[in-house]
């Protein structure tokens, strides 16, 4: 499979920094495009505040894709989601990675810094990449989600 060129928005808490800058090395590696929009160190930052960074990038289009990083990757998923058009995906094995993709389209990837190891989150980041979007039954599905988001908005 090709791996995908598409510029990524990145970012992290304070417990997730180390993965990030390790990760944000291995995107560039394969010459693609990295936006950081933190956290720049250990320093105790608010997770919500990176996560809206990102999510709102991609909800808006500027970017296609993002991944963030918190301790568990929770909180940064929860916050993600609650974007329009984000389809955040907490990731801490190969095969939900390859799922997120074919059949949710996820274009948010979360991982766990607290969680996994290095080694594996290279790994989900370059399946996660790879791996391209079934489409069909599955495009179905996630008009749903659009749905849910038009639905809740008229309501308000």
């Amino acid at each position: 499979m090709a791996e995908n060129r598409t510029p990524i928005v990145i970012g992290s808490d304070h417990a997730a920094y180390a993965l990030k800058e390790k990760i944000k090395a291995f995107l560039i590696e394969r010459s693609i495009d990295v936006e950081d929009v933190g956290c720049y160190s250990e320093d105790s930052v608010d997770y919500p505040d990176v996560g809206i960074k990102v999510a709102s990038m991609v909800s808006s289009g500027k970017f296609e894709q993002g991944i963030l990083m918190c301790g568990t990757g929770i909180g940064m998923s929860m916050v993600a989601n609650k974007f329009p058009h984000v389809r955040a995906a907490l990731c801490a094995d190969i095969f939900s990675a390859i799922m997120s993709r074919r059949h949710n389209n996820s274009n948010i990837l979360v991982l766990g810094g607290r969680v996994i190891g290095d080694i594996l989150a290279m790994e989900i980041v370059k399946v996660w990449l790879e791996t391209p979007f079934d489409g069909g039954r599955h495009q179905r599905r996630l008009e749903k989600f659009d749905q849910i988001n038009k639905d809740f908005t008229n309501k308000t």
